[in-house]
């Protein structure tokens, strides 16, 4: 039941987050490799990237990649925040009675790299399904499927099963980074606004302010090791499947840090923050909530 509740919860915050996640998408993807002032701008920010795909692919096209953003949610996250759930309420995370940071760290970052396993070959078709834009405002390699089924089926029958998992290497270390950072501090910070009894121990706000606090250390964290994800999983491949841009993690890093500096790397920050962040306040919030409700029933 707690990996269900979990995967409800992350899937609930998914449904508000997924615009922002298109947006983010094609900022981390616009002007890759290159250097700047030698590429067309076509989002300037967070704000104007929003407005720019609203008004040229309408309300559709900022809900692109939704159908396997939620299954991405369920799986991954219910098994990352479930696991972590088990693991918490087994006391390990706990020494005397008080939340240890470096036994919240592990836990978070094992939690999130079992999540980002399972959950590698929907990321993969969700970020090719919202770079997919019309020609006048695309950027990144264009992928032409028509679905996530078509897509899944299309990665399946070029490239085998394996094909499935391509930018995986990118992605257990972005989600367990992401995973570490959001559960360590969201476990301390939950401690701490208890301890300052700013609101009452049972109160929602509680999980709700933990989790704002979480949020900004997760997007510092994820920020570049999430540009690097979406560069492995939406780069085109050669008929082996093997990327033609990068050959892994390690070398995406460095080839985008060498060409584009370090800002490069935190490329789309902003939107990362309005994706993220919410995404992260929410889900927590949520997953905080849900555990409390069906916690008379266990």
């Amino acid at each position: 039941m707690d990996f269900v509740l979990s995967g409800v919860a992350a899937c609930g915050a998914c449904v508000f987050t997924n615009p922002l996640e298109v947006v983010k998408t094609r900022m981390q993807l616009q002007g890759e490799l290159k250097s700047r002032g030698s590429y067309h701008v076509y989002y300037r920010n967070v704000f104007h990237a929003f407005y720019t795909i609203g008004k040229v692919e309408g309300l559709v096209g900022l809900q692109k990649g939704l159908v396997p953003g939620l299954w991405y949610q369920f799986f991954m996250n219910g098994v990352r925040l479930g696991s972590y759930a088990i693991i918490e309420s087994s006391g390990y995370i706990h020494t005397n009675g008080r939340v240890n940071a470096v036994k919240t760290t592990v836990a978070g970052a094992v939690a999130g790299v079992v999540g980002a396993v399972m959950g590698s070959p929907i990321y993969l078709v969700k970020t090719h399904l919202q770079s997919q834009a019309t020609s006048s405002i695309a950027v990144g390699h264009q992928y032409k499927h028509q679905g996530m089924t078509h897509a899944l089926v299309a990665i399946y029958r070029n490239h085998g099963i394996l094909g499935l998992w391509r930018g995986s290497s990118a992605a257990v270390p972005r989600v367990s980074v992401g995973s570490a950072a959001q559960l360590s501090t969201f476990s301390s910070s939950k401690e701490l606004v208890i301890d300052l009894q700013v609101f009452p121990a049972n109160s929602w706000l509680v999980a709700l302010s933990a989790g704002m606090i979480s949020s900004v250390v997760v997007v510092l964290a994820m920020t570049p090791f999430d540009v690097v994800s979406t560069r492995l999983y939406n780069q085109p491949v050669d008929h082996l499947g093997k990327g033609q841009l990068y050959k892994g993690f390690t070398d995406c890093f460095s080839k985008t840090l060498k060409k584009e500096g370090l800002t490069g790397l935190y490329k789309g920050l902003g939107a990362s923050y309005f994706r993220l962040g919410p995404h992260t306040i929410l889900s927590l919030f949520f997953w905080d909530e849900l555990r409390k409700f069906y916690q008379p029933f266990r």
